[in-house]
Parts: C-alpha cells; structure tokens; sequence
C-alpha cells in the first residue's frame, strides 16, 4: 500500500508578523499540513514558539498543525498543545531513555498524532522499538539537518535512514525536514519519504503553489515506483 504525500510548509520561514495570513496563503497554494518547529532554546539553541501561538493560529485555521518538539522536557508540552490545538506531537527520539511509552499514551490520550524525530547523528535503529511498539508513533521525522535553525544544507546521507525504514515499515508515514526543495526532492521520494517540510524553498520561491506541486508529484511517482 502507498503511502500519499503531506507537503508540509515550515511556517518557520514565514512572516511571524502575519502568521494566520500566511498559513491560508499556504493551504490556498496546496499544502496538506503546516510545520510548526517548537524549540526550547536548551534541547536546540534557538528559541522559536510555543503553545500560545499555536492556539493564537488554531482560531485562524482549521489545518493539521503538525508540531515539531525540539525540547528537553516533551512530556512538559503535551496537555498545553493539547489545548492550543495542535494536530501532531512529534518529539525527539534523544530526549527520552525510557518512558516513551507514557509519552505516547498522553500525546494519544490527548487527541494528538504522535511522531518520532532523529537527529542525524543518531543511529535509525532507536526508533524501531517506538514504531513496533504495542502502542505505536504513527510517524517517523528524519532531519535532514541538524535541528535548530532554517534555512541549512541538506544531508543527503540521511536517506539511508530514510530507505531502511521504508523497506522495514511500508506503510509508515516518513517525514524528511530540512533542506528540501525542487533540487532535493528527488533523491527524498525515491528514498521513501512522503511527509516533505519545506521552508525558504516554499515561501522564498516566486509561485510557491509550483513548488508545493512538485514536491508533491516527486512523491507520488516515487511512491508507484516503490510498490511495483
């Protein structure tokens, strides 16, 4: 079974002045989620937004607010975007030894999507046990960067991670997060990557509806490609 494309714009990289604007601007263009990058400024050093302005958005837009946690303390998060409205609670794979599994449970409790995301100096293997698990991630974040900051070069290492989880989990839900754009996409779908976050490449490009568009049909001719 194929897995269909989320193109994920990095709301990172709009005008924060103009923030429920710019997330209808990007929906209007095409995108299926909306990237919210939630950083601590410990477990990554910038220092970016949190709950408030996720509830400030929610009464703007009725959007998957697809939450990435760079954060020391994820369980802390949990009932506050709850009940700021965010749709996903995707949290970092280094931040816990071993009570993930609680982690999951609330995050699932709370009516939220959870995910699992990997630095990439992190082996791929530590998220296995999380996406086999009785009470499983629903989705699995490959930084393509290292987490913290827009606008980086893309690691295309990192689609070794991204080809091992798709053989060992065909029907996961693999997002890829930094870097991507019309010159990266290829080599991300063919990996297996159908969630694709976007940023300066989205809403620094002239027709943003083009970009969203091709980032798009590179995954779904990847993902025919994949199943034959």
């Amino acid at each position: 079974m194929a897995v269909t494309p989320k193109i994920a714009p990095s709301m990172l990289s709009s005008d924060f002045a103009n923030l429920a604007s710019e997330a209808q601007r990007m929906l209007d263009f095409g995108a299926d989620w909306l990237h919210m990058d939630i950083m601590d400024g410990h477990f990554v050093p910038n220092l970016t937004i949190g709950a408030p302005v996720i509830e400030s958005l929610r009464k703007h837009t009725k959007a998957y607010l697809d939450c990435h946690l760079m954060v020391t303390n994820p369980l802390d998060y949990v009932e506050p975007l709850a009940k700021a409205g965010a749709s996903g609670f995707t949290f970092h794979v280094e931040t816990l030894k071993n009570d993930w599994e609680e982690l999951i449970q609330r995050i699932k409790s709370h009516g939220m999507r959870p995910g699992v995301s990997v630095k990439p100096g992190t082996p791929i293997e530590e998220v296995f046990p999380l996406v086999e698990a009785e009470n499983p991630v629903e989705m699995v974040l490959v930084m393509t960067v290292e987490p913290g900051f827009g606008g980086q070069k893309f690691i295309p290492q990192m689609m070794d991670k991204v080809r091992i989880l798709r053989k060992k989990y065909p029907s996961l839900d693999i997002e890829v997060d930094g870097g991507l754009g019309p010159s990266t996409i290829e080599v991300a779908a063919s990996a297996g990557a159908n969630c694709i976050v976007a940023g300066s490449s989205v809403f620094g490009a002239p027709e943003p509806a083009q970009v969203i568009s091709l980032l798009r049909n590179s995954v779904e001719k990847a993902q025919q490609t994949l199943i034959q």
